[in-house]
C-alpha cells in the first residue's frame, strides 16, 4: 500500500483491539512495524492517536498509513506450534457458537510479543482458520493459569465487555500465599496505580491517588507455613490480586515481581517448580438472553504437586 487509506469500522470489527485489527488488515505486517506505526501516531482513530489496547466501535474512522517502506518479509508468517495447539485443544472448558472458556496454562501469554510471536489467541486463530472472529474478552498474566473468556461474535464480545465493566462477571481466583492468612482479613481496598522501574519494567503500586481496587478474600486451607485462599476481584486492575496480597504481607508463592525471592527459591528446591501460584478458578455470569454460565478450571499437575506435598507435610 503506497498511500493513506481510511476504513470505517462495521459490526464485524466492533470491540476489536486496534493492534489485532491492523494485524488482520495487513496480514504480513511484522508486529514490530505495526507497533511502531501506532507509537508514532501514524494510525489514527477518529483523527486521534491511540494506544494498542484501544477498542474499536461501529463507525470509527481508521487512518491507515502507507507501508511501502516497511519490509513485509521482516517477519516470517505465523506458524502453528503443534505442541501448544494440542495443549490448548485439551484446555477448552466450554464452547458454543458465541463464546469459549479456556483453562489457560501457566507460562503461556494471551498475546504474542517480541519474545514470542504466537500467544494463546494467535494460536487459536491458526488452529481455526475458518473462525471469522476470535477475541479475548479479558486478559490473564502470562504466569497465571485458569479461566479465560473469548468472544466468537462481535455482539457477544461487546456484551462481555459491558458485563466486565459493570462488574457483573464474578471471578474467583485461588492463590497459595506465604504465611497464615488471617481469617478476619476478608477485604483489601487499597487504590493502585501503574508505574515503571528504572529498568523499564511495568509495576503496580499502592497510591491514594490511584484507581479504586477492591479484592475480597476467604481462607480455604492453612498449611504449615502457607495458606490456600480464594480471591474475588471486584475491580479489574492490573496485577490487582498480586499487589493486594503483597500489601497484606502474604505475597503469592512464585511471584517473581511482588513475592519473596528466598521463599520462591525454597519452593523450587522443595517442589521442583517456581510457577506463580495464582489460578483463575471460576467464572460466573449471565447473558442478556438469560443463558447463565458457571465454569470452573481444574488445577494443573504442577499446582496439584505443590498442594499434595503441602498436605503431607501437615
Amino acid at each position: 500500500m503506497s498511500q493513506v487509506s481510511f476504513v470505517t469500522i462495521d459490526e464485524n470489527h466492533e470491540g476489536q483491539r486496534i493492534d489485532n485489527f491492523l494485524m488482520n488488515y495487513f496480514k504480513k505486517l511484522p508486529k514490530s512495524a505495526m507497533y511502531r506505526i501506532l507509537r508514532k501516531g501514524e494510525v489514527r482513530v477518529n483523527k486521534k492517536r491511540v494506544e494498542a489496547s484501544c477498542r474499536l466501535a461501529i463507525g470509527d474512522l481508521i487512518r491507515i498509513p502507507p507501508v511501502k517502506d516497511i519490509n513485509l518479509n521482516e517477519n516470517l508468517e505465523l506458524k502453528i506450534d503443534p505442541h501448544k495447539a494440542k495443549m490448548l485443544d485439551n484446555c477448552v472448558l466450554f464452547e458454543n457458537d458465541d463464546l469459549m472458556i479456556i483453562n489457560k496454562p501457566s507460562g503461556i501469554a494471551v498475546h504474542g510479543g517480541s519474545s514470542h510471536k504466537t500467544g494463546l489467541i494467535e494460536t487459536l486463530r491458526l488452529m481455526r482458520p475458518e473462525a471469522k472472529f476470535l477475541e479475548l474478552a479479558h486478559r490473564l498474566d502470562r504466569d497465571t493459569s485458569g479461566c479465560l473468556l473469548i468472544g466468537k461474535k462481535p455482539k457477544i464480545l461487546k456484551e462481555l465487555h459491558t458485563l466486565l465493566r459493570e462488574h457483573k462477571i464474578k471471578k474467583t481466583y485461588h492463590a497459595v500465599v506465604i504465611g497464615k492468612w488471617p481469617k478476619q482479613l476478608s477485604r483489601i481496598d487499597t487504590n493502585l496505580t501503574k508505574g515503571t522501574t528504572k529498568s523499564g519494567e511495568r509495576i503496580v503500586r499502592s497510591d491514594k491517588e490511584g484507581k479504586e481496587a477492591l479484592t475480597t478474600f476467604q481462607v480455604l486451607q492453612h498449611f504449615n507455613y502457607v495458606s490456600l485462599i480464594a480471591c474475588h476481584p471486584h475491580t479489574g486492575r492490573t496485577h490487582q490480586i498480586r499487589v493486594h496480597t503483597q500489601l497484606a504481607k502474604h505475597p503469592i508463592i512464585g511471584d517473581d515481581k511482588y513475592g519473596e525471592e528466598k521463599t520462591n527459591s525454597e519452593m523450587l528446591s522443595l517442589y521442583g517448580t517456581k510457577r506463580l501460584c495464582l489460578h483463575a478458578h471460576k467464572l460466573s455470569f449471565s447473558l442478556s438472553t438469560g443463558e447463565a454460565f458457571s465454569v470452573e478450571a481444574p488445577y494443573d499437575d504442577k499446582w496439584n504437586t505443590i498442594i499434595n506435598k503441602l498436605k503431607n507435610e501437615k
